[in-house]
């Protein structure tokens, strides 16, 4: 089954409402300059609540090992996503402390050459997500891949496709690649953390449709 992540979830009821319309995973922002930020006192409810209806993600960059390992152990995390700058060996060490807990790889492309620094990840991570590349902004900004650049991608790991995914156009990438999941931010959204749930019932109908 095609994983499908939503990621910049900021309350319950939306969270309840996206996992009950399909989504296998739900994503939660660590990272402060997001504005889809969750601090720690409004993130350990959330996810408490949440982790019985979806996988729970928490989304991080350039954290330390001991913060990351911190939150997940308070929130009950099932997987980290790393979206920063992290090197491959940032990510063995963070294996080793968090043996039984998920870890996917984020990397923004910028250029075809991209595609190989991160398949040099998948001996120490569990999951690879391809994300567009804006050179002020981790993620969220509505901007697509060069879908053409990735018909060679074929990681030794399991990869989710982001950046700039929407009910519209999603069925159109998936005609073109073939990742085991999608992961979509401002694609549903009325704004920053805010999901539009039309346009996530309008995704989860357009994707029954291409997938069967």
């Amino acid at each position: 089954m095609m994983r499908i992540k939503i990621c910049g979830i900021t309350t319950i009821e939306q969270g309840t409402a996206i996992a009950n319309l399909g989504a296998t995973d739900l994503g939660f922002i660590c990272v402060p300059n997001s504005p889809r930020y969750l601090n720690l006192t409004q993130l350990v409810p959330i996810v408490s609540e949440l982790a019985t209806v979806a996988n729970t993600v928490g989304v991080f960059a350039d954290f330390s090992v001991a913060t990351i390992a911190h939150v997940v152990a308070l929130a009950n995390l099932h997987t980290v996503q790393l979206h920063g700058t992290e090197s491959v060996e940032f990510c063995q060490q963070l294996r080793q402390v968090l043996p039984n807990t998920e870890i996917i790889k984020a990397w923004r492309v910028k250029s075809s050459s991209d595609l190989a620094v991160i398949q040099s990840y998948s001996l120490f991570v569990d999951v690879l997500l391809l994300d567009a590349y804006h050179p002020d902004a981790l993620g969220g900004t509505g901007q697509t891949l060069d879908w053409q650049q990735l018909l060679a991608f074929k990681p030794t790991i399991p990869w989710l496709l982001a950046g700039g995914l929407t009910p519209d156009n999603v069925c159109t990438a998936l005609s073109q690649l073939q990742p085991d999941g999608i992961d979509l931010s401002s694609g549903v959204e009325v704004s920053p953390g805010q999901k539009n749930l039309e346009s996530v019932d309008r995704l989860f109908t357009n994707l029954r449709k291409r997938l069967g």
